[in-house]
């Protein structure tokens, strides 16, 4: 496969931010939910222990798979080809290419862009970068440039 070879870096300062957003979220809808469970409104307190579970979930999920890269499924390095297909590396040492129906999502801030398409058995894959996840942005914006144009 020849092509560009993108190496991935934790992002820590984005994962700063994710903490700030995502800490005072779940606090408050569980905290929320205590107070009603134990005020008497049961429904409205297993809507809000739903919420900050979810809000836990998802938190953890962006911040332990796209910040920190820690878990076995986290790309660590991009490859972008020249038939425009994807090939990632994952934390566990398989390679993962993205062959057909690719689609480039660019962020609107210009911090973060979606990858989506099928692997080589047809299941549909998709994946989040942050600018923060490259060693520099003269980085980022090439990879953003060659997904662009693909």
């Amino acid at each position: 496969m020849v092509g560009d070879r993108f190496t991935l870096v934790q992002d820590r300062k984005g994962m700063l931010w994710d903490l700030l957003l995502y800490v005072p979220t779940v606090t408050a809808l569980l905290s929320m939910a205590a107070k009603f469970w134990y005020g008497g409104d049961a429904n409205l307190a297993y809507l809000l222990l739903f919420l900050g579970s979810f809000f836990f979930m998802t938190g953890a999920n962006r911040i332990l798979k796209t910040r920190l890269m820690i878990l076995p499924s986290a790309p660590v390095a991009i490859e972008v080809n020249d038939k425009h297909s994807v090939g990632l590396g994952l934390r566990n040492g398989e390679r993962l290419d993205l062959v057909a129906d690719l689609r480039f999502y660019p962020d609107y801030s210009g911090r973060t862009f979606g990858i989506a398409g099928l692997d080589g058995v047809g299941r549909r894959m998709q994946f989040v970068f942050h600018k923060g996840q490259f060693p520099s942005a003269q980085e980022y914006q090439r990879i953003v440039d060659i997904l662009g144009k693909a």
